[in-house]
């Protein structure tokens, strides 16, 4: 009996100090972290790979031609649709995603970050502006562009993507799709 009175006394005591500050003098988060099973289990980087997938599709089943292989592609950081000079780690990250899709797919895809004749912004990324992507396209050999444009609402992050030969500017594949805003994309939104 008194092992079991010292086992109910032993939780009480624990369970009380469970809501005390810790040695830093912030209160014990009861949040849980997400293990590597809920990391792996995240939709964030399968979208951005099927949004990658269906514009490849989506410019080879245009009018305007299908993709070569053999010439390089470009990728911009997307850009937020309400101010188009900024940006995120979402926009970001998702062009990366992309990025790699399209490289998996067999595509090749030129690394901006190595380059000197992108517009950089500290904490952006490459961004390209209309007037450059002709020239930096040029400068690249660069058979398209891809870009992208991300809308925020209180539930939903709704995203664009387009392929864009920069020689005349036609569009050769577009897609578009939403994500849902959950603690992670506001985080990399900036929105904490």
């Amino acid at each position: 009996m008194k092992k079991l009175a010292l086992v109910f006394t032993s939780v009480v005591a624990l369970s009380a100090c469970s809501g005390m500050p810790n040695w830093g003098g912030a209160p014990v988060s009861t949040a849980t972290v997400p293990t590597w099973k809920d990391a792996e289990a995240n939709e964030f980087i399968p979208a951005n790979q099927r949004a990658a997938t269906a514009l490849i599709a989506s410019a080879n089943a245009s009018a305007n031609g299908t993709l070569d292989k053999t010439r390089p592609l470009i990728i911009a950081t997307l850009a937020n649709i309400n101010a188009l000079e900024e940006s995120s780690a979402f926009g970001r990250i998702l062009a990366e995603h992309v990025s790699g899709q399209f490289s998996r797919s067999g595509y090749r895809m030129v690394e901006m970050k190595f380059r000197d004749k992108v517009f950089m912004k500290q904490n952006v990324g490459e961004l390209l502006l209309t007037r450059e992507i002709k020239e930096v396209a040029q400068n690249h050999s660069a058979q398209a562009v891809i870009v992208g444009t991300y809308a925020e609402s209180d539930k939903l992050v709704f995203v664009n993507l387009k392929l864009i030969r920069p020689g005349d500017n036609i569009v050769l594949g577009t897609y578009d799709y939403a994500i849902p805003m959950d603690k992670t994309i506001k985080a990399l939104l900036g929105r904490r």
